[in-house]
């Protein structure tokens, strides 16, 4: 998904959770910040690196695909944009290799989403923003995993449901979707495995990020059998399910269940949001920028990527934690744990390797250590009654 959905769309769906027009904001902003929070960003800020929810085009052409590097990737890409849907699935006539890279294919309704609303309940805003992002995703980009892989992720014969015309690409970044006539751009077919060019939805371009499109595809690893896909039908319920974990988040909904969607807050509205949803990608935002404005009465903020960073970066040591990006940081660095752990606890070492702090201790992950020491110091202060 895109900033139309990740900001716009999730502060209308904050708004109907409960959510003040401030809080919404907060809320949305940090959804649509999962989307640039990269070495880059972190290196300029100062922040700390083990927070990276997202890699630069620039970034992935310069890494290496040695499996140090890779498994940093898979970090990233399954924790914040590919979530995958069962870490112990069975595939029959199959590697190990090939199977630990199966279990990593995204897809709706998982354990590991259940594990990430439940992370974000009664934290920072910050945090519920970074849950909706991935539970978004989870939407967007079903059926591929968040790892580089040829065998997993190549997809081919790509056709539009409403025209049934064959859906072209090209390998030029600069051209551009050209959504009018039916022309896009994904990567260049590269057959070595570890490719960057197989990384995530590369082979089907933006499509999965398009909320109007659908479209049928064959993926490599349901032995290129036909899948459709639906998006206005399937962002719909993104939305709805958004609405739904957000009241959980809030305290409202006492627990968060898989295949649920507050369709009766989203009922009355849902007329014009597929009508937004089937939209021109170029007009989607605009689009949910004047439902929110409607909803909540206040202005929406456009997103500007570099709104809090000085803010952080004036403030000392001890007081980076309290400032907007160090809020969102440490969320970051908690939901990234979290499945990393899942993933390695699993059996599968694919993200690296998950490591008990009570045993081994913080050798190697300092950025961690101030993760922990701030959940203790919440703890530690629900414990004398500090609110």
């Amino acid at each position: 998904m895109q900033e139309d959905f990740h900001y716009y769309a999730t502060y209308c769906a904050a708004l109907l959770a409960g959510y003040k027009h401030d809080e919404a904001m907060q809320l949305c902003y940090s959804a649509q910040l999962v989307d640039c929070c990269t070495q880059t960003m972190l290196a300029r800020t100062g922040g700390p690196k083990a927070a990276a929810t997202t890699q630069l085009q620039l970034e992935l052409a310069d890494a290496s695909t040695d499996p140090i590097s890779l498994q940093e990737m898979t970090r990233i890409w399954a924790s914040f944009h590919f979530l995958p849907k069962d870490l112990y699935a069975k595939k029959k006539r199959c590697s190990l290799r090939y199977l630990n890279k199966y279990r990593l294919i995204c897809d709706v309704n998982s354990d590991l989403l259940v594990d990430t609303v439940e992370l974000a309940r009664g934290e920072s805003l910050q945090a519920a923003g970074i849950a909706m992002h991935v539970l978004a995703d989870t939407w967007a980009h079903r059926y591929f995993a968040g790892t580089p892989s040829f065998v997993i992720n190549n997809a081919s014969f790509f056709h539009d449901l409403e025209s049934g015309e064959r859906i072209k690409f090209s390998h030029n970044p600069r051209s551009g979707d050209d959504t009018e006539k039916g022309l896009f751009t994904n990567s260049v077919y590269q057959t070595s495995e570890n490719s960057i060019m197989n990384l995530g939805h590369g082979r089907a371009g933006h499509l999965p990020d398009y909320s109007y499109i659908r479209y049928s595809f064959m993926p490599a690893w349901g032995d290129f059998e036909v899948i459709e896909k639906d998006n206005p039908a399937e962002y719909y319920n993104a939305f709805a399910q958004m609405v739904y974990a957000m009241k959980y988040i809030r305290g409202e909904v006492e627990t968060f269940e898989k295949e649920v969607y507050d369709t009766d807050s989203v009922e009355k509205y849902k007329e014009l949001i597929m009508e937004i949803l089937k939209s021109s990608p170029d007009k989607t935002a605009d689009y949910w920028k004047r439902f929110g404005e409607k909803l909540s009465g206040r202005e929406v903020e456009d997103f500007e990527g570099r709104k809090y960073e000085e803010e952080y970066m004036a403030a000392d040591e001890e007081g980076k934690s309290e400032t907007y990006l160090g809020r969102f940081f440490l969320a970051a660095m908690r939901q990234k744990s979290m499945v990393t752990s899942r993933i390695f606890g699993s059996g599968n070492i694919l993200a690296g390797v998950s490591i008990d702090y009570d045993i081994k201790g913080f050798k190697g992950i300092r950025d961690y250590r101030h993760m922990v020491n701030e959940q203790l110091k919440k703890i530690e202060e629900a414990g004398n009654g500090i609110n």
